[in-house]
């Protein structure tokens, strides 16, 4: 019989000073409906994936309020209980949902406190192991936003504060205020606007939570992706899930799918080892880079296409 995959062959990563998972992980967004709203389109296939993700060794699962929105948080909810057997679960506020693809930020605090109050009830825990901010609002002073998290954490109604979709200024800010455990940005094999921000993450130890991890709607474009995976027998979305992996440390992948065999690809990719030939392949291409800001100013319209 085959060996099943298992995250654990990815190493650990401790997020803050006492949650310790395995390093590849599973993003929750993708078992909703189309264009991340409303239920999905065959909703045992959805809590199967997620049971079948802790199954194959992963015991952190990323999800937000506007996945749904409320539907990831119920599925995950549903999937595993309250009991505490399940995966560390993190979530996210800061965004509001006008329909299918549409993504409005909502940085006030009262805002992220209700948000705060509807995760706690629908995951069905008295404390959310990590909350992150998930958007900066333009207008909201990013201090406002953070301060309300805080006020969170005093309450114990969260443990840990990360922050998304941030530029090294708004790191800045947010570290001035709290302790940050993690930061979740836009990140693969094709956009490396947030280098710096992984930078920051192993010069201060939190975690960086890449979202979009193998691309978006084309995962594994590109010559040399696909090269790697000829190489290597794998797909080019394995080659750039281990690409993640071997990039740092602090890295902490998040794939996610509708897929239970998609799923097990996914998670195969943490046992793959790239050579040094692979890396220099996979080196970044002449292009024309973005700044972590262009990026978070951009995120209004990541899901949309």
């Amino acid at each position: 019989m085959t060996d099943l995959p298992s995250a654990a062959a990815a190493g650990t990563i401790t997020i803050g000073d006492d949650l310790t998972v395995n390093r590849l992980a599973f993003g929750a967004m993708r078992i909703t409906g189309d264009g991340v709203w409303g239920p999905p389109a065959d909703h045992d296939n959805a809590v199967a994936v997620l049971r079948r993700a802790v199954e194959l060794g992963v015991d952190f699962v990323d999800t937000a309020d506007s996945y749904g929105p409320d539907v990831s948080e119920e599925l995950i909810a549903e999937a595993f209980g309250s009991g505490g057997d399940g995966p560390l679960v993190a979530t996210k506020g800061g965004y509001l949902r006008d329909g299918p693809n549409r993504w409005r930020p909502d940085g006030r605090p009262e805002h992220l406190k209700e948000a705060c109050e509807g995760s706690l009830r629908r995951l069905g825990v008295e404390q959310i192991v990590l909350y992150q901010f998930h958007v900066p609002d333009p207008a909201v002073p990013y201090e406002e936003s953070i301060g309300a998290l805080v006020e969170l954490q005093a309450e114990g109604k969260i443990r840990h504060i990360g922050v998304s979709n941030v530029d090294a200024g708004q790191i800045a800010t947010a570290l001035g205020l709290t302790p940050i455990v993690s930061v979740q940005n836009r990140y693969n094999v094709a956009d490396r606007a947030s280098d710096d921000i992984v930078d920051l993450a192993e010069q201060h130890g939190f975690a960086f939570i890449p979202w979009a991890p193998v691309g978006g709607r084309s995962p594994g474009a590109g010559q040399a992706l696909a090269t790697v995976a000829e190489r290597h027998g794998a797909t080019p979305v394995q080659v750039a899930i281990a690409w993640q992996l071997a990039r740092s440390p602090q890295m902490l992948p998040i794939p996610g799918t509708k897929s239970l065999a998609h799923l097990d690809e996914n998670v195969a990719a943490a046992s793959m080892e790239l050579s040094e030939q692979d890396l220099a392949d996979l080196a970044e291409p002449p292009r024309q880079r973005r700044s972590a800001r262009q990026v978070a100013s951009g995120v209004k319209r990541r899901l949309g296409g």
